[in-house]
């Protein structure tokens, strides 16, 4: 049986602003190709379908179009929700979605009963374990004593074992949604930690066949049976240089035979530039990434005026900018380092100089001098 592992779709997310469904259906639409093309059987997708818990009408659309197209090119599909997706509402008719081969396994007292498919070699149970809030499914789960999400993790796992007992012979796939210990996180990925502690141990995961995991946005393996797909789509300039791929995993008698990258296109590259305003617009160079989406990081010794809008003349798809001037003056010491020992003139006028590139002319400082003198009447009141 062959499967296609796939995650965080974040159907709906922007980049810096910037609508990204029309790149996100291209992306998501291709996965029926890959369907056709290598004869899967089952498309999994363990967590983050959406961006929001109330996804807006449109993506709502897309998603149900590339559903429909996946479904149509022959593989079934197994969805699990993550903790961008509200569990009740993407698994709302989930049982009539069934019937036409898309399960939604969003319920965390079901977690243990499996989707069942079958191959020459017999059956194949999928289990789809939901994002498990800790404070909220250790009661569900009936271990009020589990800390944090691995022991949480740790019962949905027991149950699934038990489970799998139950069935002699049977190959086994989990769905999960969680941080792994030896995952490289990225900076486009919503924090799941609750009182510090995230992370859940490989160990967990133990006594199934293949593991397929969401959350990170990096593909990753962490073993043979315990990978990350990352999201298919790059949402933040730190995933610049990821692949962006989904496991093609395959299953025979014996299980795990193994798994191979397929990977996706990309509809628009990320790029990083640096150096001052004017030579950024007109450095030959730069014009192989007039199309990408930019990140810009601008070294003006003075912070140049309406910089997104000029950089955008000639950068369309520029949509991040900072400022750092070569002087190293910006950001070098914090506040009260900055300010130890000085008078609230001197501390005025280093602001104006820092944000200006000049220091305040006699008529400045006069009016400086002039509110300072009736802030403190006002404090002696």
């Amino acid at each position: 049986m062959r499967f296609l592992h796939t995650s965080d779709w974040h159907v709906g997310r922007t980049f810096h602003g910037r609508d990204l469904l029309r790149e996100q259906e291209a992306v998501l639409g291709g996965l029926a190709d890959l369907v056709s093309d290598e004869r899967v059987d089952v498309v999994v997708v363990a967590g983050d379908l959406f961006d929001r818990a109330v996804p807006n009408a449109e993506a709502v659309a897309v998603c149900s179009r590339v559903l429909k197209r996946v479904r149509a090119a022959g593989a079934r599909i197994v969805i699990t929700p993550g903790n961008h997706d509200s569990a009740t509402r993407l698994g709302f008719l989930g049982a009539f979605a069934e019937a036409g081969g898309l399960h939604l396994r969003t319920r965390v007292a079901e977690l243990h009963e499996p989707v069942l498919f079958a191959d020459g070699h017999g059956p194949v149970a999928v289990y789809g374990i939901p994002f498990l809030e800790p404070e909220t499914a250790r009661h569900a789960l009936g271990v009020p004593g589990a800390k944090g999400h691995a022991g949480v993790l740790t019962e949905a796992m027991r149950r699934v074992r038990e489970d799998l007992d139950r069935r002699p012979g049977t190959r086994s796939v989990v769905l999960a949604h969680a941080f792994v210990t030896g995952g490289e996180p990225c900076e486009s990925e919503r924090t799941i930690a609750v009182g510090g502690v995230q992370d859940v141990s490989a160990s967990v995961f133990a006594g199934v066949d293949y593991a397929a995991l969401g959350h990170l946005h990096g593909q990753q393996t962490l073993t043979d049976h315990l990978r990350y797909s990352g999201s298919p789509v790059a949402y933040s300039f730190s995933e610049a240089r990821h692949d962006k791929l989904v496991w093609l995993v395959e299953l025979d008698a014996g299980g795990l035979v193994g798994a191979e990258k397929r990977t996706l296109p990309v509809p628009r590259a990320l790029s990083t530039l640096g150096g001052e305003l004017e030579e950024l617009l007109l450095e030959p160079a730069h014009e192989a990434v007039v199309d990408h989406f930019l990140s810009v990081t601008l070294t003006d010794r003075v912070r140049p005026l309406d910089a997104l809008r000029r950089l955008q003349a000639r950068f369309p798809h520029a949509v991040h900018v900072e400022w750092r001037p070569a002087t190293g003056r910006a950001g070098e010491l914090r506040f009260a380092e900055r300010v130890r020992g000085r008078t609230d003139e001197e501390v005025a006028c280093c602001f104006v100089e820092d944000v200006r590139g000049d220091r305040p002319g006699d008529r400045e400082l006069g009016l400086l001098r002039e509110a300072f003198a009736a802030a403190a009447r006002e404090v002696d009141r």
